[in-house]
């Protein structure tokens, strides 16, 4: 299944530059920790000594799951579509959280299981009614999923004309940790035990029922032989459109803002495509969702919160966002020791 994206590694040019910068800053060497670390990413991500954020979004990604039919979700696959109705009227968590942080705030029906009024912040980018059930076959077809990717990439563009240069993914979709564990598992090679988690809050007796049925899904499934055919098997229409959304934005030179496990999942799948893609993300939060540090771990990157967050929808990006604007403007606004007469 062809992809045709290209996809720059960041150039160290002005690394040194850009460190001296924020070593002469008033202040200990190292002293702003990760912020440091941060700051030194997101110029080299722009190629410049003076990094900025413009026109922020966020896309959330709503889609259904096939796979919520065997009993892997504590709550119905009906809440999907409710939950998206709760976005578009401004009541979910991320919607505080986006007007707080002023992030332009758009979501994407890529494939919910109801059809959905118009709504001037919804897109309409729907695939299908939702995905078929991974326990009995793929839970898309490669047509399907490679015109999810593609559909991705394409809104991810729109944005970028607008000018924005910073954006940020979220989704909505009962029983999509199931396909962000499979997908883990299977191109991470680490335990399923180990990828699968409590999802919308799972007991004990539901968990061990959870891992049953995707240990059943994978003794039936054929050869995946590419990161392609697991996200066809596993995959959400939602994460693969994640999957087009990272790539096009890495391509643009955005910031790239992935929030928890769900969103890392599709970035799992964008890496293992194209690695250099890791170089413009920037890891929102590490979630309570089991899995996902070990995930982190595997990829070896370092997440800016641990807030035991695992709402999805975003919010880990949009807590996370003002962490990136307080590195912008350190770098930008803090005084040298030059400029501020104090001795180094």
């Amino acid at each position: 299944m062809p992809l045709n994206f290209s996809i720059t590694p960041l150039s160290s040019a002005l690394k040194s530059e850009l460190q001296i910068k924020i070593d002469q800053k008033t202040k200990p060497l190292g002293a702003l920790g990760h912020l440091e670390a941060l700051a030194l990413q997101l110029g080299l991500c722009q190629n410049t000594l003076a990094p900025q954020l413009t026109m922020p979004s966020l896309l959330v990604f709503a889609a259904d799951h096939g796979i919520a039919e065997a009993g892997v979700s504590a709550y119905p696959q009906t809440v999907t579509a409710q939950m998206v109705m709760n976005f578009l009227s401004g009541g979910a968590a991320i919607n505080v959280f986006a007007r707080q942080h002023q992030l332009d705030l758009l979501i994407v029906d890529a494939g919910v299981k109801a059809d959905l009024p118009s709504h001037p912040d919804l897109i309409n980018a729907k695939v299908g009614y939702g995905t078929r059930n991974f326990l009995i076959e793929a839970a898309m077809t490669q047509e399907e999923c490679l015109y999810a990717i593609k559909k991705g990439a394409e809104l991810v563009l729109q944005q970028q004309q607008k000018g924005c240069n910073c954006i940020g993914f979220g989704e909505m979709g009962i029983g999509n940790t199931s396909s962000a564990a499979l997908l883990m598992h299977c191109l991470t090679a680490l335990p399923l035990s180990d990828c699968v988690g409590r999802g919308t809050g799972l007991d004990d007796n539901q968990l061990q029922e959870k891992v049953w049925i995707l240990t059943k899904a994978l003794q039936q499934s054929p050869e995946l032989k590419s990161p392609l055919d697991s996200l066809a098997r596993w995959g959400g229409f939602e994460i693969a459109m994640m999957v087009g959304a990272i790539l096009k934005a890495a391509e643009l030179k955005m910031i790239v803002m992935i929030d928890g496990f769900i969103a890392s999942s599709a970035l799992l799948v964008a890496y293992k495509l194209y690695p250099q893609v890791l170089d413009y993300c920037v890891f929102s939060h590490v979630s309570n969702e089991r899995g996902h540090r070990a995930l982190l771990d595997y990829l070896n990157v370092r997440a800016l919160l641990a807030m035991d967050l695992r709402l999805g929808e975003g919010s880990g990006v949009a807590l996370a966002f003002p962490l990136l604007q307080s590195a912008v403007l350190f770098l930008k606004e803090m005084a040298s020791f030059t400029e501020a007469g104090v001795d180094q």
